[in-house]
């Protein structure tokens, strides 16, 4: 598990704890906790919600540390001027991650699925959190393999990344001529980009 440190926004949320989580066994109950907790009324809904108070990121659409870490800043940011257009900090994650508006297709994208196998999970809190503790809630709530975050080149899948982004056809993709790494690094700086200035164009 890492964290990303932002103290430049004076947010009482400024560190966000993450892990790249493989093989998740159980995405499918998983997405369907998350919806339930939700609804639930009482002291029980408040501790389900608590135990599911991540954002969950499909690994696959993250082209790397700076495209999450811009993500997670943008939502802290927006959270501590009491913009947010989501219902937690942790949503606006996910929102800031599309490239569009619309935030039930931000959560369906880019959240967790069914399907999914290769999960990011971001836990946004205070700069006194315990690491270990969060880094032991994290293995309660998702079945899968913990690895390091240098195993996210392996899992992003480039061909959904443009679709969304409209990059397919783009000229300054074309224009790499085949070179692979060459497209991916453009398709990355572009992606970014798009994230860092999202909240400013909404």
């Amino acid at each position: 598990m890492d964290f990303f440190h932002f103290p430049h926004h004076h947010s009482s949320q400024s560190v966000a704890h993450f892990a790249l989580f493989r093989d998740v066994k159980n995405s499918q109950a998983l997405r369907k906790r998350i919806i339930a907790a939700a609804t639930i009324e009482g002291a029980d809904g408040d501790q389900e919600r608590e135990a599911v108070n991540f954002a969950f990121i499909d690994a696959r659409l993250i082209t790397g540390r700076l495209h999450l870490q811009t993500a997670i800043s943008q939502a802290i940011l927006a959270d501590s001027q009491g913009a947010i257009r989501t219902k937690s900090v942790h949503s606006e994650i996910l929102w800031a991650l599309n490239p569009t508006n619309n935030i039930t297709e931000a959560l369906r994208r880019y959240g967790v699925s069914d399907t999914t196998t290769d999960l990011i999970v971001v836990r946004v809190g205070e700069a006194n959190l315990d690491s270990a503790k969060i880094q032991e809630l994290m293995e309660e709530v998702v079945l899968g393999k913990m690895v390091p975050f240098s195993e996210l080149k392996n899992i992003t899948d480039w061909s959904p990344i443009k679709k969304y982004h409209k990059l397919i056809g783009e000229v300054a993709v074309q224009e790499s001529k085949g070179n692979i790494s060459r497209e991916r690094a453009i398709v990355d700086n572009i992606v970014i980009s798009t994230v860092a200035v999202k909240t400013v164009m909404a």
